[in-house]
């Protein structure tokens, strides 16, 4: 959480300092900040608790989920996890001034002069008491969720585009990175917990913004890190195969997206926008509820608000784009198909919020583009390079489709699959890939704590013509080779990392950014002997 998460520093230290037991000046000052901070009662009651040992009237000096970040007077709360049990740090974050507990599981032995709280659910509690610690700052911002398998990332930053202007600048949630207002840090999750989430939004508030847009994942809505958030506008722009060995079935993915659209997080969006064009917006827009609005967007005759007459090519993207009561002829630098469903979804969720279509409309063009989605090297080579995030077979197939019909030359795709991930889209990914490319250079992506061998035997079971791929254990090798092979008028598409500038091993994880590399390789390739 350093980084992300500013700790109440005088009152921490007035907690190291034992206020009550000094009196020097410093010693007073410290004391009278100590008698100024909030209580643990103020979070918490018996009744919202299975049981409780120790003294609820408890001054704290914070929250913290990390038994490494804890901090005198913090309360700890400890968090069942897949790899650990919060429950095994509970006498670390004592050791290092841990006031209050909470968990799922009363232990055996307790510390003196600390409370412990049993919950039934410590993730959900977290969220209930991180949005009341931080003031609910989602009700004091028009907050947009996005939520889909692909093009929330796209979609958000669409969005702050439309929505900023010069005295007003939009806070951001998501994969690359968060705008906080007043800084930008770098994201390590696409949807954080819930107490990093209040934390966030408490500093996009407090620098002065009033509205700010985040991507929502499936992990994110099933674990309660949105659990209350209250969504001015809630988005959804598709369902395809992907975490299904999070959720293991298409059914159960979707049930949980629609809980940002029925309340089952705890409270309903005012609106709601929703994808016509996707089997399951289509199944969502019968589901959500008569209380929120509901705009529907896409190439459907029936959206209200759709794109018509597209025209695709490798440098734009036009189209009329129509809307109750106007329409309007519309360009972005944007390319590819699926990108006028991110265009029409941004642009849905910008007139929900009140603002005026023929202002908004024509700032789609100017639009620069997301790092690492679809994004173009220009390096003065001969032929098209493009990096791109997709990672499941149904972005690939879509990327790669819309590729096929505008490249006059050959289609060339470095891709890999990630390592300690869902082992059953791996065949379907390179199906998607030979589907349209003429030659494949198939490699690592981040292995992880995977052997490289049981992917690529994974990935192999999707191979219908071996002559077409080659499987290069070295990303920064196949790269090398696909340069090689592209002639004026192919089109090579990397594909899977996108904005990533690292790459992940079992034991480690080194510094790869496809986009620095590949620019890397062409200046090497462009030298001419003497």
């Amino acid at each position: 959480m350093i980084g992300y998460l500013t700790p109440n520093y005088p009152l921490i230290a007035a907690f190291r300092a034992h206020p009550l037991q000094r009196t020097r000046r410093p010693a007073r000052l410290a004391s009278r900040i100590f008698k100024m901070a909030p209580k643990l009662s103020e979070y918490f009651s018996a009744a919202d608790c299975l049981a409780v040992k120790g003294d609820l009237d408890r001054p704290i000096s914070g929250l913290a989920m990390d038994s490494r970040r804890v901090m005198p007077g913090n309360v700890f709360f400890a968090l069942p996890g897949r790899r650990s049990d919060g429950a095994s740090f509970i006498d670390e974050a004592v050791n290092r001034g841990a006031v209050a507990i909470v968990t799922p599981r009363m232990p055996a032995a307790t510390a003196a002069k600390v409370t412990y709280l049993q919950v039934a659910d410590p993730r959900l509690v977290l969220a209930q008491v991180a949005q009341r610690y931080y003031n609910f700052p989602d009700r004091a911002l028009d907050l947009v969720g996005v939520t889909g398998t692909n093009g929330k990332t796209t979609v958000t930053h669409l969005l702050k585009h439309l929505l900023s202007d010069a005295g007003q600048r939009v806070g951001l949630l998501g994969t690359i990175n968060y705008d906080l207002g007043a800084r930008t840090v770098p994201s390590y999750r696409t949807t954080p917990e819930s107490l990093e989430l209040y934390g966030m939004l408490a500093q996009i508030r407090d620098a002065g913004c009033r509205q700010a847009v985040m991507e929502v994942s499936s992990h994110g809505i099933d674990q309660h890190r949105v659990r209350g958030m209250q969504f001015n506008v809630a988005v959804f722009t598709n369902l395809t195969r992907d975490h299904l060995d999070y959720h293991k079935t298409l059914d159960a993915y979707f049930e949980v997206k629609t809980r940002c659209f029925s309340g089952a997080t705890g409270s309903a969006p005012k609106a709601a926008v929703v994808n016509l064009d996707d089997p399951y917006g289509c199944e969502l827009a019968a589901l959500v509820p008569s209380p929120v609005r509901l705009v529907t967007f896409g190439e459907a005759p029936d959206a209200q608000v759709r794109a018509e007459n597209i025209r695709l090519n490798f440098k734009n993207t036009r189209f009329r784009l129509v809307w109750a009561g106007g329409a309007l002829e519309v360009e972005s630098p944007l390319i590819g198909r699926y990108n006028v469903s991110n265009l029409l979804a941004a642009f849905a969720a910008a007139w929900v919020l009140g603002r005026d279509p023929m202002v908004i409309a024509p700032r789609l063009k100017s639009f620069a583009g997301v790092p690492g989605r679809m994004e173009r090297i220009e390096q003065g080579q001969p032929y098209n390079v493009l990096v791109d995030y997709a990672h499941t077979d149904d972005a690939l197939r879509n990327t790669l489709g819309m590729l096929r019909a505008i490249t006059p030359g050959r289609l060339l795709v470095v891709f890999g699959c990630g390592g300690n991930r869902d082992r059953s889209k791996r065949p379907l990914m390179a199906a998607a890939v030979q589907e349209f490319a003429d030659y494949t250079w198939a490699t690592a992506d981040n292995p992880r704590a995977e052997a490289l061998t049981q992917i690529f035997a994974d990935m192999k079971a999707g191979v219908r013509d071996p002559d077409k791929i080659t499987f290069v254990d070295d990303r920064r090798r196949a790269l090398s080779l696909a340069l090689d092979a592209a002639r004026a008028g192919d089109c090579l598409l990397v594909a899977g990392k996108g904005h990533e500038t690292y790459q992940e091993f079992a034991d480690t994880v080194i510094p790869f950014d496809d986009r620095q590399v590949v620019r890397e390789l062409i200046a090497i390739k462009s030298i001419k002997p003497a």
